[in-house]
């Protein structure tokens, strides 16, 4: 369980342009987020000593990202063979190398031309050994396909709607309407969300997040050091990985799952709640994962904020609006805003934290809540000002 809590902040983060065509390479947007990441927090390059990122074989690796910027000393660094569930997970990495001594200011990053490059999933294995050799044969070949059979086993277990899914869609297209680095921005009605093009049943087009060309980054410092620097700093209370015993083998592999209805989420919340000494009660915002609708509805579950197969009751009534009791995705989430496989997600925590949310601001937010992944594994912060 997390014993480090608020020893640890993010004083600064940086992004660039979200869009479906960069014009520019990874490297260029990699350096170029970390670069006002460290702006952002009244540093120069050289006191950067760390950078943590990960990847599936669609960005650049950590030490590059140090050269282009002309980081001579990067003691540490670390590429991570992993996809949304890492988007926390490099913080909690970065913080385990301050405490470890091996150094003090660290850049996590998450870079790609997800567009206009290596689309996800596009460069996936189709060659029949491994866990592809037991999916394909059943059309479980990309993430929508295999994402669709998750939430149609909640749908059957506990009668789960499509216009329950809706109603995230919606909700967070409407928070994006008000992000000025959202790609997605032009509101939309459930009408709109129901006619959508039908992609995988039961998914529509808007069930399903972005494909983007961008990069974020955040810097991750010692409690300490952050009071030095140019914000109030973002604390993190606690962190926690995992998702049990039948993981499987890679990502993808959802076999050995027993109950689809549910994801990994289940699994961290004990360790999650008890390493910051708070509840979901407790969460003033919360930037939950969202690489699909129903991923949210999951994740509200497993970790405590509904009972199992109560997330799309939960969903209704405004709950989740910015004014409602417990405001999701409030930058439009990778549905809306974009798909830089979560890390987004951090970028936008520490902005409501800090009040710098401008128009899509939830007044007097105090702790949020950030996770990353889907399936059978992931991670969650639990961030506070």
């Amino acid at each position: 369980m997390w014993t480090l809590r608020d020893k640890y902040a993010i004083a600064g983060t940086g992004y660039t342009d979200y869009s479906k065509n960069s014009g520019t390479t990874v490297l260029n947007l990699a350096a170029e987020a970390c670069l006002n990441a460290i702006d952002d927090a009244g540093l120069a390059p050289e006191d950067v000593d760390g950078l943590v990122s990960f990847q599936f074989n669609d960005s650049v690796p950590a030490m590059s990202v140090a050269g282009a910027m002309g980081i001579e000393a990067a003691q540490y660094a670390l590429d991570i063979a992993g996809g949304g569930n890492a988007a926390n997970l490099v913080v909690l990495n970065a913080i385990a190398a301050i405490e470890a001594g091996l150094a003090k200011n660290v850049l996590c990053f998450r870079a790609m031309n997800g567009r206009s490059g290596l689309r996800l999933g596009g460069g996936r294995d189709m060659h029949a050994h491994g866990i592809t050799q037991f999916t394909a044969p059943f059309g479980w070949i990309t993430y929508p396909q295999a994402m669709a059979m998750w939430c149609r086993r909640h749908m059957i277990k506990y009668g789960t709607t499509s216009e329950q899914l809706g109603i995230l869609a919606v909700t967070f297209r409407g928070n994006a309407a008000l992000n000025p680095r959202a790609m997605q921005r032009q509101p939309i009605t459930m009408d709109d969300y129901m006619s959508a093009r039908p992609i995988v049943d039961p998914f529509r087009m808007l069930d399903i997040c972005l494909e983007s060309d961008g990069a974020c980054a955040v810097l991750v410092t010692s409690a300490e050091r952050a009071q030095d620097m140019r914000h109030a700093p973002v604390y993190v209370m606690s962190g926690a990985n995992g998702g049990g015993a039948n993981q499987g083998d890679d990502l993808f592999d959802c076999l050995r799952w027993e109950d689809h209805s549910e994801n990994y989420s289940a699994y961290i919340a004990h360790d999650l709640w008890g390493g910051a000494g708070i509840g979901p009660e407790d969460i003033d915002v919360a930037e939950i994962y969202d690489c699909f609708t129903y991923s949210v509805v999951a994740q509200l579950e497993g970790l405590g904020f509904c009972k199992p197969g109560e997330g799309p009751n939960f969903v209704q009534g405004g709950r989740i609006a910015r004014d409602g009791a417990l405001p999701l995705n409030t930058h439009g989430g990778l549905l809306s805003e974009a798909y830089i496989h979560g890390l987004n997600h951090v970028v936008e925590a520490v902005d409501q934290l800090r009040g710098d949310a401008g128009p899509r601001q939830v007044p007097g937010a105090e702790i949020a809540l950030t996770t990353a992944g889907a399936m059978t594994v992931g991670s969650a912060l639990v961030l506070r000002n």
